[in-house]
């Protein structure tokens, strides 16, 4: 499945060149897109998202002016990207200070809904080459060097687990919550996530995935979010009970 189609889709009548930067950002913290990776050119992604050409160039130049993409001119020129964004503390508080408890636990009921039916697929669907690199995948993420990089290492496991499925719905749907709860998930607002007990319990799917362990695998995803889901509450409630004046508590 290429990621193109999700991340240059044609954008809703409303939605202008922050949405272009939003989409690129997320994408980019989702692993989706890489350090060093060239965007499409500027004619084929202002068809693309279905904008005129001047709205994808004032997105690509508030990019670049983060300092997420740089411009090149020339015969091996292009837009590249630069640098992955930086998490955004204020809006990941915003986020949880807002999400109700139950809202949390509402999203982790959506989140294990779409993992249960993504393993039991991907069990029958999953090819070699994609097992492998699942696997390699998943070793990515403890190898990871910071809360950022794990972050993208932790979304793209669970995406191209969707993508072995192979049901387009289920990628999407995957993207869409990954987008919303993985930074937050490893920010540095509260405890950190143990990025070893990630991995195992990343390595542990794939090889019931292997052995076509259905149930097991099914099993294994559940308890997986449950405890991040778990991680995000305490989260929460830390941030709620912070003595912080602008929080106004």
């Amino acid at each position: 499945m290429s990621f193109q189609s999700q991340i240059y889709r044609s954008l809703p009548d409303l939605e202008r060149s922050d949405a272009i930067v939003n989409r690129i950002s997320k994408a980019i913290t989702l692993g989706m897109l890489r350090v060093g990776e060239r965007l499409p050119n500027e004619i084929d992604m202002s068809e693309m998202f279905g904008v005129a050409a001047a709205t994808l160039r004032d997105a690509l130049a508030v990019l670049r002016d983060q300092g997420i993409v740089e411009t090149r001119r020339g015969r091996n020129g292009g837009t590249f990207i630069l640098k992955q964004p930086q998490f955004q503390l204020d809006a990941m508080r915003t986020w949880l200070r807002d999400m109700s408890i139950a809202e949390i636990r509402d999203l982790g009921d959506e989140q294990s809904a779409i993992a249960a039916a993504t393993v039991r697929l991907a069990c029958d669907r999953a090819e070699p080459h994609e097992l492998e690199r699942l696997q390699d995948l998943a070793r990515s993420l403890v190898l990871a060097d910071n809360a950022q990089a794990r972050a993208r290492a932790d979304s793209r496991f669970h995406i191209e687990l969707a993508v072995t499925a192979q049901s387009t719905r289920l990628a999407n749907a995957e993207i869409r919550l990954q987008a919303e709860t993985v930074e937050v998930l490893w920010s540095p607002l509260a405890g950190e996530v143990d990025p070893e007990r990630a991995t195992a319990e990343h390595l542990a799917l794939v090889r019931a995935v292997a052995d076509n362990r259905s149930q097991q695998g099914q099993q294994l995803v559940l308890e997986h979010i449950r405890r991040n889901i778990h991680h995000l509450i305490d989260t929460k409630l830390a941030l709620s009970y912070s003595t912080d004046p602008e929080d106004g508590e």
